[in-house]
């Protein structure tokens, strides 16, 4: 919206209109073309990108440094290399706050911290989503200069953990974000960096040289490939517009605070759908693999699902989706990855993403093949166990409905932690004719039990072979079934019409949640 000054207050109008053009100029056209040249959006640019066309509402725009003639009168403005505001993703509002590395690389020398703080307390006092786009180079010693000395380091006025507790919070790693930056990135429940082109690191490599005497690239350093072993950010993402994509897809599962329920679309996959091919997903061989994504594209509503950590902890799935149009969490095992067992890394991601779905109302989906924890002296190294415990912890404490389709293996302690099943919570499970599951796997079970008899015998492997058939027998889930141990024996191609059933009575169990 553009009014043209006039009227009795037309110089401070002009004046007005004059300061807002600087600071849309940002760092100035010789900066933007060079960020440009980079191959880059500017700041703006990725708004425009992220927002809904003509949804931001810009505040604080003309904040920043301020010079003045000798006579006092204005002469141009420095603006803050933060912009901030609020605008409509899909028609909901959310708040934002931004970085313009077209200002002295983003650095918290050329920034008010007020004014990105505000946004923040807006966003946790409101209600409302946030997404952080992070691209700044962190701290400069010549913040000195302007401070005339040093402070402690803290934002005590940043409710950085009450926004987690109370909005979704998500953020997007768009260049170098070092120091300040980079925990702006990871304190999100959604975190996605541009593959080559951004990096996420407590500093950079000249203070790492300098701290240790280490020459290295900062992609090597703090790039996607570091994270993909870190976990530290959720997703990757091809280029800028993937990035801002994601975020859009995530924040589309998700209610707009913790005293809101996520949005339901409208039902357009028929809940009767059952894909014949299902009945063969499981190899009837157990040595053979399988691809548990092409279940959960055929099981969950067609084009709903959106990965979650991807490259991590990979013998764990983690995803949103949709159930009849309903938003629900899911889990699943993914056997070709460690054989789908418990790592530490697969841990931390089961983890956070129960607290998530537990914390913003998401119904829960489990599609069970887990062979037990990781063994090993690096799984002990790690401190694998210690993992698994934390799973536990948070299943306890998950609010969500669950329900878990064992597809494959359920076996010791890592088996016992499908699904919450303590106090009040309903052990909901289903199996499929494929499923087993007990304390131990049959194969290693059998060795462990059998050593002697199967090394004294003419033919080891023919006496381990009889063994192992004579104990399948007895694992078979019809004999669980008999004594109601599992809910159901079902067949695969029912699973998603049962899904369907469940999710209109999860779901009122999660209205009458929020309503409390």
């Amino acid at each position: 919206m553009h009014f043209e000054p006039a009227g009795e207050w037309i110089v401070e109008l002009k004046e007005l209109q004059t300061r807002r053009a600087h600071a849309r100029a940002m760092g100035g056209a010789d900066a933007l073309a060079k960020f440009k040249a980079s191959g880059r959006m500017n700041a703006r640019e990725r708004i425009a990108s992220l927002l809904d066309e003509d949804s931001f509402r810009e505040l604080g725009q003309i904040a920043g440094k301020g010079h003045y003639t000798s006579e006092g009168v204005f002469d141009r403005l420095d603006p803050t290399n933060t912009i901030i505001g609020t605008g409509r993703i899909e028609g909901s509002k959310v708040a934002l706050h931004v970085d313009d590395f077209t200002i002295r690389a983003g650095s918290s020398e050329a920034t008010i911290a007020d004014k990105w703080i505000y946004i923040e307390r807006m966003a946790h006092q409101l209600r409302m989503p946030l997404v952080r786009l992070v691209d700044s180079a962190g701290g400069s010693v010549k913040l000195l200069m302007q401070l005339g000395g040093t402070k402690i380091p803290e934002y005590p006025s940043w409710p950085a953990n009450a926004l987690l507790d109370t909005v979704p919070v998500a953020a997007v790693a768009l260049g170098a974000c070092v120091g300040q930056g980079a925990v702006k990135v990871l304190s999100s429940h959604f975190s996605v960096m541009v593959r080559e082109q951004a990096q996420v690191m407590a500093a950079g490599p000249h203070v790492v040289q300098q701290a240790y005497g280490q020459t290295i690239d900062k992609n090597d350093l703090g790039g996607h490939k570091v994270h993909r072993k870190s976990a530290l950010v959720h997703n990757e993402a091809e280029n800028e517009p993937d990035a801002l994509a994601q975020v859009r897809r995530f924040l589309s599962y998700l209610p707009r605070s913790v005293f809101h329920l996520a949005p339901t679309m409208p039902a357009d996959d028929d809940p009767q759908r059952a894909d014949d091919w299902l009945k063969d997903a499981i190899p009837h061989d157990r040595r053979k693999i399988y691809d548990p994504r092409k279940i959960l594209v055929s099981v969950m509503d067609q084009g709903s699902i959106f990965e979650i950590g991807r490259w991590q902890g990979g013998s764990v799935i983690t995803a949103l989706a949709r159930l009849n149009g309903v938003p629900v969490g899911v889990i699943a095992n993914d056997p070709k990855v460690q054989g789908g067992a418990m790592t530490l890394q697969a841990a931390y991601k089961m983890e956070r993403h129960v607290k998530l779905c537990s914390q913003f109302g998401l119904p829960v989906v489990n599609f069970v093949d887990q062979p037990g924890n990781q063994t090993g002296l690096e799984a002990e190294l790690d401190g694998t166990l210690l993992g698994a415990t934390r799973v536990s912890e948070a299943l306890h404490q998950c609010r969500s409905p669950w329900v878990s389709i064992i597809v494959r293996r359920c076996f010791g302690m890592a088996g016992a932690l499908h699904a919450p099943k303590y106090g009040e919570a309903l052990n909901l499970r289903f199996a499929w004719p494929s499923a087993r599951w007990g304390s131990i796997p049959i194969e290693g079970g059998v060795m462990a039990a059998h050593k002697a008899e199967i090394t004294a015998a003419a033919d080891p492997a023919a006496k381990r072979a009889e063994l192992e058939a004579h104990y399948l027998n007895m694992t078979s889930p019809f004999r669980t079934a008999e004594k109601f141990g599992i809910l159901d024996i079902v067949d695969p191609r029912e699973t998603r019409t049962i899904l369907c059933d469940w999710i209109e009575d999860a779901w009122e169990r999660v209205k009458t949640d929020r309503l409390r």
